[in-house]
């Protein structure tokens, strides 16, 4: 078995925070959803799982990953392309909901765990599309504000480029930062576009 192959095979049996789950108001068990292959161009750092995702066992199956996929400029065929596309969040599982049906943060130890290790089975990667404050922190170091890290994404293009959280509850965010779309985008979906080619 290739060094890869048994890294997801260790991330998928992990276990590490079935007690922290299980303590949860979703009272779930881990399921790590693990989605890279070392020929990946492309790596989209996120936060964590969501219960659809939790459910269905592939990232971005929401409409997250449909506003993800369009700011991409990816057919949902491109995006789950795993020899192209790592999908690499901090949590590789769903962390679960606290009290007030809000998403819990991911655990700590799953990034200090496995990310590092994901990250050097991934040597092709060209292009790190880093989705919130959490994958923010740890690519770039950055802990400021999202909106002030993704203002300054040309800091850091075209081999990063930090985005928001693609939630509909960012919608008013969108319309606060016309230049997200009008700027940003554009040259990320040409930078996408090179590298699927």
């Amino acid at each position: 078995m290739k060094a890869s192959q048994r890294l997801k095979a260790q991330i998928r049996n992990c276990r590490i925070c079935a007690d922290r789950f299980a303590a949860t108001a979703t009272a779930h068990a881990p399921r790590p959803v693990v989605w890279f292959r070392p020929a990946a161009r492309i790596l989209i750092a996120g936060q964590a799982p969501g219960l659809r995702v939790h459910e269905s066992g592939r990232p971005f199956t929401d409409p997250s990953g449909d506003r993800l996929r369009a700011w991409l400029g990816l057919s949902e065929a491109e995006f789950y392309d795993k020899d192209r596309v790592a999908v690499v969040p901090m949590g590789f599982c769903f962390p679960g909901y606290n009290d007030k049906k809000a998403d819990l943060p991911p655990p700590a130890v799953c990034g200090k765990t496995w990310h590092h290790q994901v990250m050097g089975h991934l040597p092709e990667v060209q292009l790190k599309v880093l989705v919130g404050a959490h994958a923010q922190r740890y690519h770039l170091g950055l802990k400021g504000p999202v909106t002030d890290v993704v203002r300054g994404w040309r800091d850091h293009a075209p081999q990063v480029f930090p985005l928001p959280h693609p939630s509909w509850r960012n919608t008013g965010w969108l319309k606060k930062n016309p230049w997200f779309e009008a700027e940003l985008l554009p040259v990320l979906q040409a930078r996408v576009k090179e590298l699927m080619r």
